[in-house]
């Protein structure tokens, strides 16, 4: 069992660094004994409870397990490490290998990253999926939700204002929630999935109009002054057009190197779209501020619906959503009803895709996912406006090209379904 001295409490409690919590579980692999020593270690959890100020660490024996010698080593270097004030950066995918997680399985090492929740403002067009994304963030303690800025898209901008007033005042949230754009780059009327998502944007459920009022800034503007004020911290989910972002970009040129990483919903990569066979519809809907955005520069993660589209909840799962004692189940499963015949209509899938949702869990948990980087340019007109194209550098052009010259971004490139799915559940069946 793991000791720590009231000495080791005392300095702990001194320190105010980043942290990781490292839990042990229970894992079928630590029974095969072809690749797991004989010695035995008393299982246990190391918990670190946490606030800006103090660390508590607490031990907990429990049953006996059989450990890798190598990871037992590993891990008591580890903590050692960490008691002596000198943290050294073991990364997940390491201590799942040293531990012997084979054939794709991570789930007997997690590392989560805490102390500081990471700063986010969410740009969104709520949406049905959107608002299972939000109220997973609201229940997620990773993320400090620093407000939400609103876009067209499932929804035309002013009723996804509204919704996402709506969504922050059924969940307690007193955050600012900051009006975008009406209109693509280009100008022109935006297309509106109001045919997946209701006449309302959620499920034409038509609730009560919110109390509280949109700030006067405006989404880009917002973006920019947060940003700015907290230069490297904040990270931006961008679950719609990009227009709001593009925008942000240029009306501040140093946006793009201050911002922490912008975490897109976007693209079909090596696959059909879903407007058309070309194209995804948050690109469709503004393909030059898509443009703009993918070759700015800025820290960039994009999941594309080539990922959300393997993550789905089954009926049996929006079942299990409507009979859990989630905080929020009863609102979401009501609006899920709506989504979930389009989609039987439209996809023929007895269910529903977790698009919005899978995006927020690549910005809490990318350990979930792997990702190839490559530049990556957005058709803006002809037959194909909206397709996504990214170049993964496997070769060497003669010539300079349209993608010649831009950084690259990281594309999601594949999922750990249950993995996600079961991080989906945790936050949306929580109390």
């Amino acid at each position: 069992m793991l000791q720590v001295s009231s000495d080791d409490r005392l300095e702990l409690l001194r320190q105010e660094q980043p942290l990781y919590i490292i839990v042990i579980q229970h894992h079928p692999h630590f029974n095969n004994s072809s690749f797991l020593s004989s010695h035995i270690l008393t299982q246990f959890v190391v918990t670190f409870i946490f606030s800006s100020s103090f660390v508590c660490v607490c031990a907990f024996p429990h049953t006996h397990i059989h450990i890798h010698q190598h990871f037992q080593t590993t891990l008591i270097f580890f903590l050692r490490c960490f008691l002596c004030n000198s943290f050294y950066p073991i990364m997940a995918t390491e201590l799942n290998i040293i531990s012997g997680a084979t054939n794709g399985v991570n789930s007997d090492v997690k590392l989560v990253p805490s102390v500081n929740p990471e700063k986010l403002i969410i740009d969104t067009d709520p949406g049905i999926d959107d608002s299972m994304a939000i109220m997973m963030a609201f229940q997620s303690p990773e993320v400090e939700i620093l407000g939400l800025t609103s876009i067209f898209g499932n929804a035309a901008t002013e009723d996804a204002t509204r919704n996402a007033l709506v969504l922050c005042e059924i969940a307690g949230q007193h955050i600012p929630v900051a009006e975008g754009s009406h209109e693509p780059l280009k100008g022109g009327k935006p297309r509106i999935a109001d045919f997946v998502h209701g006449k309302d944007g959620l499920g034409n459920l038509f609730l009560p109009s919110p109390k509280a009022n949109k700030i006067e800034k405006s989404a880009s503007e917002f973006l920019v002054e947060k940003v700015s004020e907290y230069p490297g911290e904040v990270s931006v989910l961008a679950l719609g057009p990009l227009t709001n972002i593009a925008l942000a970009i240029k009306r501040d040129s140093s946006f793009a190197s201050k911002v922490k990483r912008i975490v897109v919903l976007g693209g079909a990569f090596f696959a059909l779209g879903n407007v058309n066979p070309a194209a995804e519809a948050n690109i469709h809907g503004d393909p030059e501020a898509a443009d703009t955005v993918f070759t700015s520069g800025a820290n960039i993660v994009v999941v594309g619906i080539n990922i959300t589209t393997q993550v789905q909840f089954t009926d049996a799962d929006l079942l299990a959503l409507k009979e859990s004692k989630g905080k929020y189940a009863p609102l979401l499963s009501d609006m899920c009803k709506f989504y979930r015949d389009w989609h039987v209509k439209s996809d023929g899938v007895h269910g529903i895709f977790l698009h919005d949702p899978v995006s927020f869990v690549a910005v809490v948990r990318p350990d979930l996912f792997t990702y190839k980087k490559g530049v990556v340019r957005v058709e803006t007109q002809g037959l194909c406006v909206g397709h996504t194209l990214m170049d993964q550098g496997l070769k060497r052009w003669n010539t300079s090209n349209p993608w010649t010259g831009y950084s690259p971004v990281s594309v999601a490139w594949t999922v750990n379904i249950e993995g996600v799915l079961n991080h989906v559940r945790e936050l949306l069946m929580k109390p």
